[in-house]
C-alpha cells in the first residue's frame, strides 16, 4: 500500500506541470488578413503659406488644399492634388495648381523601398504676357529611395521648368528693388528642360504621436543658373485624433532679385517670395 501511494504521488508531482502547461498553451495565432486590392484615400489641408520648394506660392497668404489617391496591391498608384496659388505669381486668372501624378512603389528589403512616377503640374488659365502665351504647367519624371525614416527623391523636369524659356526670360533682368537690377539673362538662354530637384528628408517619432521632419533641397535650373537655390524645412507635426497639425520654419538662399512679386496693379507693394517664415497647417486624412 505504502509502495502504490508512493508511486501514486511521483506520478502526480509530472502529471500536475504537464496539465497546467496544456491549460496555458496559446491559441493558434489567427491568419493574418491579407492587404485590400483597392486602397482609395483623400487628404485635406488648410496651410497659413503654400511653400513649393521654399517658394511662397501665394504671396504669403493662405492656402486650402485637397487631394485624392488611389493604390493597387500590386504597388501602382495614381493621384491627384490641388491647391489654391496667387494670380501674381500666375498670371491671366490663374487660382489654382492642380496635380496629376502615378507611378509605383515597391520593397527591396524590410527596410529599403523605392518609388518612381511621372507628375504633371497644371495651372488651368494660366499663361506668361508674352506673345506666345507660354503656359506655366510643368512635367517631371520622379525617383525615390527610402530606408526607415530616411529619403532621398530626384526630379527631372520633362518640359520647360515651369515655363522658363527664352520667350519668358530671355533678357530679363533682377528686381532692381531687392537685388542687382543690372543681372541680367542673355536675349536667348535656351530651354530649362532637364533641370533637377534633390529632396533628403527625415522624420523622427520623438513622442507620442508627435513627428520631427527635417527636410534640405536644392533646385537647379538648366541654363538659368541665376535661379538656382537650396531651401531648407524644420517641421512638427501632432497627430491629434486623427487631424495633423503641424508647424514649420522654412527658408531659401535664393536670390530675392529673382524671385520677388507684387499685387496685381500695385508695383509697390513687392514682397519677397523665398524669404524665411513659419508655416502653420492642419489637416486630415480621410
Amino acid at each position: 500500500m505504502k509502495k502504490l501511494l508512493l508511486a501514486t504521488a511521483i506520478s502526480g508531482m509530472f502529471a500536475a506541470p504537464a496539465a497546467v502547461l496544456a491549460q496555458a498553451a496559446p491559441a493558434p495565432a489567427a491568419t493574418p488578413a491579407p492587404p485590400p486590392e483597392h486602397t482609395f484615400t483623400a487628404n485635406a489641408t488648410l496651410v497659413s503659406d503654400y511653400r513649393f520648394r521654399g517658394i511662397s506660392q501665394t504671396f504669403g497668404l493662405p492656402a486650402m488644399q485637397a487631394g485624392f489617391d488611389y493604390a493597387h496591391s500590386s504597388g501602382f498608384y495614381l493621384g491627384t492634388w490641388g491647391s489654391s496659388v496667387t494670380g501674381n505669381l500666375y498670371a491671366n486668372g490663374a487660382g489654382l495648381e492642380w496635380d496629376l501624378y502615378g507611378g509605383y512603389k515597391g520593397s527591396i528589403t524590410e527596410d529599403l523601398s523605392f518609388d518612381v512616377g511621372l507628375l504633371e503640374y497644371y495651372y488651368p488659365g494660366a499663361h506668361f504676357n508674352n506673345a506666345q502665351q507660354t503656359k506655366y504647367n510643368n512635367t517631371e519624371l520622379y525617383g525615390a529611395l527610402s530606408y526607415k525614416m530616411f529619403t532621398a527623391k530626384y526630379s527631372n523636369t520633362l518640359s520647360n521648368f515651369f515655363g522658363t524659356s527664352s520667350d519668358t526670360f530671355g533678357g530679363l533682368c533682377q528686381d532692381a528693388r531687392t537685388g542687382n537690377g543690372s543681372d541680367c539673362f542673355a536675349a536667348s538662354p535656351g530651354n530649362s528642360r532637364n533641370s533637377g530637384y534633390l529632396d533628403l528628408s527625415a522624420n523622427f517619432e520623438i513622442a507620442e504621436k508627435l513627428t520631427l521632419g527635417l527636410h534640405l533641397g536644392h533646385q537647379s535650373v538648366h541654363n538659368y543658373g541665376k535661379l538656382d537655390y537650396t531651401d531648407y524645412k524644420v517641421g512638427l507635426t501632432k497627430d491629434l485624433n486623427g487631424w495633423q497639425l503641424g508647424a514649420a520654419v522654412i527658408g531659401t538662399d535664393a536670390k530675392k532679385g529673382w524671385y520677388t512679386v507684387s499685387e496685381a496693379g500695385n508695383p509697390a507693394s513687392y514682397k519677397v517670395a523665398s524669404k524665411s517664415t513659419v508655416v502653420l497647417s492642419v489637416g486630415r486624412t480621410f
